[in-house]
């Protein structure tokens, strides 16, 4: 009976495994989790200093771009760098920078030296070290656990960063009001202690290579080419992000649509964050999966038809559960690619690989938002969003129709 019953929960929850198997990617899971809250953290803490020194939602919005050029711009060298140096080294170093980093905002706030300048040049700093970061990181999880286990991974790992999203403002805003700004930082640079502790706990982590030269850019860039597999990975993920993502729209649809208040929009963003995480929990049914394309084409969408449906609805609670369920299928796209990339890339190229992921991740998103806020702009909300959410509906349709291979893609069989 015990055992029917933990065979029953690993069909619907996430697959636990590699917590149990393996100590080294247990103690990097438990590390990245309590950095992604501190970094949640400090990113609010930072926001609400901006307002509280300029009065400026513009100077606010200012905080995004200089974290969104850095990390477009090093996503890729990112990348290249983790296919060349000992990963290992990389992630201590680049998590070290960003606990520094955090100790300069902590000590700043302690000293009184309060200069949105310099706080823009943090912000800057930080996602240097989180482009260097993340593909190091990312390429190590291949290297300690087997391949039965990545999407497991993946799953577990989708829950890191919603969790952080979740959690990490919440704890910001209540340190900030309670304690001034100086203890959020303080607590996000001790909490990168735990990260620091797995990362040097690793063994080396040199990338396995076929050559002697030096990996590039471009190298990587030809390989994706090459590889109609890996490349509708992030086709697809576009589909998603740029034609079908309503985030900019929010607090206009919260006053007009539902007439509500800041509150409000609070909770649009906040639903397909909890409908991610709840896609990182339930994410047992998905190792009975071998076609992960087909999964991704299904997901997105899923996740399309999900964004038109709220884009014509006026009750609230029906508009949070179709963002929930957005979210939910998000969360399955991005662990099936993922655990593509990990499989069917070679090794030597997957810090490369996942340079490319950073900024499609990072600038899929922006681009949607200026395109809703646009075509919003010129039409109206329910027009952008439904629109948008039809238009990715039938952008992953044609997809599907091109990508016969990719439809075909077995995990147990797996061709980049």
């Amino acid at each position: 009976m015990t055992a029917t019953r933990e065979e029953g929960r690993r069909r619907v929850f996430a697959d636990l495994t590699p917590l149990r198997t393996s100590a080294h990617y247990r103690r990097l899971w438990f590390g990245s989790t309590v950095s992604w809250v501190g970094q949640g953290m400090t990113t609010l803490a930072i926001s609400l200093q901006v307002y509280d020194l300029t009065g400026s939602t513009f100077s606010v919005g200012l905080v995004g771009l200089f974290s969104l050029v850095p990390l477009v711009a090093f996503g890729l060298y990112g990348g290249a760098i983790a296919d060349t140096v000992d990963r290992r080294k990389l992630g201590l170093a680049s998590a070290s920078g960003s606990a520094v980093l955090s100790a300069a905002l902590a000590a700043a706030a302690f000293a009184g030296f309060h200069h949105v300048g310099f706080l823009y040049g943090i912000v800057a700093l930080q996602a240097v070290c989180a482009a260097l970061n993340s593909p190091a990181r990312t390429a190590m999880i291949p290297r300690l656990l087997p391949p039965e286990q990545l999407r497991a991974a993946n799953a577990l790992n989708s829950m890191i960063t919603t969790f952080g999203t979740l959690v990490g403002p919440s704890l910001g805003g209540l340190i900030v009001g309670v304690a001034g700004y100086q203890t959020a930082y303080l607590v996000d640079a001790l909490a990168f202690s735990a990260s620091l502790y797995a990362m040097w706990r690793l063994p080396s982590m040199l990338p396995d290579r076929t050559g002697k030269r030096r990996a590039s850019v471009l190298d990587g860039l030809r390989f994706l080419a090459t590889r109609p597999n890996l490349r509708m990975t992030f086709l697809s993920d576009f589909c998603a992000m740029i034609l079908a993502h309503p985030r900019a729209l929010f607090p206009a649809v919260a006053v007009l649509w539902y007439g509500g208040d800041a509150r409000t929009t609070g909770l649009l963003v906040a639903a397909p964050a909890f409908g991610a995480l709840l896609g990182g929990v339930l994410s047992g049914w998905q190792s009975r999966i071998r076609h992960h394309g087909q999964a991704i084409l299904l997901a997105v969408a899923g996740w399309g038809t999900a964004i038109a449906v709220f884009g014509l609805t006026r009750e609230l609670w029906l508009g949070l559960l179709l963002l929930a369920l957005a979210g939910y299928a998000d969360t399955a796209s991005m662990i099936f690619r993922s655990t593509m990339m990990q499989v069917a890339a070679p090794d030597e190229m997957r810090g490369r690989l996942q340079g490319v992921f950073i900024v499609v991740v990072v600038g899929g998103p922006r681009l949607g938002d200026f395109l809703a806020g646009s075509v919003a702009d010129f039409t109206s909300p329910a027009v952008a969003i439904t629109g948008g959410g039809i238009a990715c509906v039938l952008a992953i349709g044609a997809l599907a129709a091109y990508g016969r291979g990719f439809r075909r893609y077995d995990a147990h069989d797996p061709t980049p």
